[in-house]
């Protein structure tokens, strides 16, 4: 199997600007905190990984102080999430992709390591969010043109619209995960201590 490409699908924390929802509940700081903190995370626990190529496809396009040191930063560019993520993916076309996001306290590299052993033996896997989405999207060479296409963003729908653009093909689904969008942070998230980015 061609070496697996791990894609980290994020916006870089910046104060202001992302999670808004979750900002009116807890704040602009707190969310910023709370965004940085979950990013790390998710940077050490794929930190284990290896054989994969690792690439940070983040918005905005361009930010001089945000460093990942062994990671590739690629742009997200624009359209929406769909157009965004497709374009990520197929950078590597003939390499099997695992993309996730970056709000996801809950991941662990262990679950990156299952997504990466089920593209062996299927066409996609999916993470399911509690919310109806998906939180993981691993997809190998064979995949369809437009995976994206039709899908209902942030609703209960999207991950039902999104797994029919794979018809007649192998999928697995891996555990279920809450992602943090507008739902109440973990107090212990908030409290915790984050380098810049």
């Amino acid at each position: 199997m061609s070496r697996p490409v791990v894609i980290i699908f994020t916006r870089i924390p910046r104060l202001g600007i992302g999670k808004r929802r979750l900002a009116r509940q807890i704040g602009d700081r707190a969310a910023l905190t709370l965004s940085r903190t979950l990013l790390q995370q998710v940077l050490r626990r794929l930190r284990p990984l290896r054989g994969v190529t690792r690439i940070i496809a983040a918005t905005p396009d361009y930010h001089a102080k945000f460093h990942a040191p062994g990671w590739t930063r690629l742009p997200q560019g624009r359209g929406d999430l769909g157009a965004r993520m497709q374009r990520a993916i197929a950078r590597f076309p003939r390499r099997p992709v695992v993309l996730i996001g970056s709000d996801i306290p809950g991941i662990t590299t262990a679950d990156l390591r299952s997504a990466l052993h089920s593209l062996r033996g299927h066409h996609a896997v999916f993470g399911p969010a509690a919310d109806g989405g998906y939180w993981l999207i691993g997809q190998s060479a064979r995949r369809p043109a437009t995976p994206f296409a039709h899908t209902r963003w942030s609703s209960a729908h999207t991950l039902a619209d999104t797994t029919r653009n794979f018809p007649r093909r192998r999928i697995k689904l891996l555990r279920r995960l809450a992602d943090i969008d507008d739902a109440p942070p973990q107090p212990a998230l908030l409290r915790r201590r984050s380098s810049r980015l």
